[in-house]
């Protein structure tokens, strides 16, 4: 059940705020002042604090902020006999869920409690489900190639410099990207993901930079585009070497003077995003074939960062098979299984052209195909 704080100085509220929230199932504990109340959110795990504002020793407002430390999600329903708007709003300021008038009405208490309560589960969801991700997209290996980028990430990400990745088709490239931005000052904000290959030329623009409302045929609509949506926090733009030239030269505008214009807008819309781009190919040759702008190329290749073929890391290969087998694992909701040391041998041996990515897809067969444990005999009936 989920359990609630009552911090007051007076033992008749107390009383009456206990009697009310157990007969609605929860489990309540008092602290009869601020400095007994630190104490017990020190030692315990409330779901929710109804904390009174005036109180000796220590007043409400003394504990919201030493809390708003130790417990910062933790909601903070505070109670007070002389509200005023300005008392309110500093309460909320200082990290308040709510702000109750004493006495409080039951109905409006209770829907601050639930409400406090909802909030308190999507904050812990949101944060498991952020760790499931970032756990899902992780650097996984231990060889000196792969080294070599998570050194080069950990002294960039801090950092707002523009990035350049490259490497062959499913080598990670999207995972270094990954990397950078939750390394880095603008981790809580959006990261926004556009594949350059995957989207038809003259729809690019419109995709990165947005459109008005009747702008072409099929704008019905206003709309915004990524490089608004990335506002405050970073922009990858994958497969880069495949952008048409009339969308680099906007790209290369927003970069230099940190501004957009929308698909028949006339306005300067200010964006502050990082860019990270990536690309398979090689551009100073798309340069010299005159596919790919020299100035942008410049302006995106502030660091360099190479991505290493799997075929030249392939001491890594017996980690990641063993984290793909507990990525498929969870997905299938099953229990992972194991594989033998000569089918790790046998799969480090192979030819991996596809890279990581065809390396997830063969230990995907295999878990499928095989019995509890995956044989040598499985991988060299299956792996290719």
């Amino acid at each position: 059940m989920p359990k609630i704080l009552i911090i007051d100085d007076e033992r008749s509220i107390r009383y009456t705020l206990k009697e009310i929230l157990e007969y609605e199932s929860y489990t309540v504990d008092e602290a009869e002042d601020g400095e007994r109340g630190l104490e017990m959110l020190q030692k315990s795990k409330y779901d929710v604090v109804l904390c009174d504002i005036k109180m000796p020793k220590l007043d409400g407002m003394e504990v919201l902020e030493r809390a708003q430390i130790l417990v910062p999600d933790t909601p903070f329903i505070m109670i007070s006999a002389h509200g005023t708007i300005d008392t309110a709003v500093e309460a909320t300021k200082k990290g308040a869920y709510d702000f109750l008038v004493k006495p409080p009405d039951l109905n409006r208490l209770l829907v601050s409690v639930r409400n406090a309560l909802d909030k308190a589960t999507l904050v812990t969801e949101t944060k498991t489900l952020k760790k499931k991700i970032s756990k899902t997209y992780e650097m996984v290996g231990a060889s000196p190639a792969l080294g070599k980028v998570k050194s080069a990430v950990a002294k960039v990400a801090p950092t707002d410099a523009r990035v350049l990745i490259t490497g062959p088709n499913g080598a990670g490239k999207e995972l270094v990207a990954r990397s950078l931005h939750e390394q880095s000052n603008r981790a809580s904000g959006p990261l926004v993901e556009v594949n350059c290959a995957a989207i038809p030329s003259e729809l690019i623009e419109s995709e990165l930079f947005g459109h008005e409302k009747g702008s072409f045929t099929s704008a019905v609509k206003q709309r915004i585009g990524k490089f608004e949506q990335a506002n405050g926090g970073t922009l990858f733009l994958d497969e880069i070497g495949d952008m048409s030239l009339s969308a680099q030269a906007k790209v290369l505008r927003a970069l230099q003077e940190h501004k957009i214009t929308r698909v028949g807008g006339d306005k300067d819309i200010t964006v502050d995003v990082r860019v990270v781009a990536a690309t398979n190919k090689n551009l100073l040759e798309e340069i010299e074939a005159k596919n790919f702008r020299e100035d942008l190329y410049h302006r995106l290749s502030v660091i360099l960062i190479h991505v290493p073929p799997l075929n030249e890391r392939r001491e890594d290969i017996p980690d990641l098979v063993e984290k793909f087998l507990q990525d498929v694992a969870r997905d299938y909701g099953n229990k992972p299984k194991k594989i033998t040391p000569e089918a790790l041998t046998y799969l480090q041996g192979l030819d991996w052209r596809g890279n990581v990515r065809e390396l997830r897809n063969v230990v995907e067969r295999l878990v499928i195909m095989s019995d509890e444990t995956i044989t040598e005999e499985d991988a060299r009936a299956y792996a290719k």
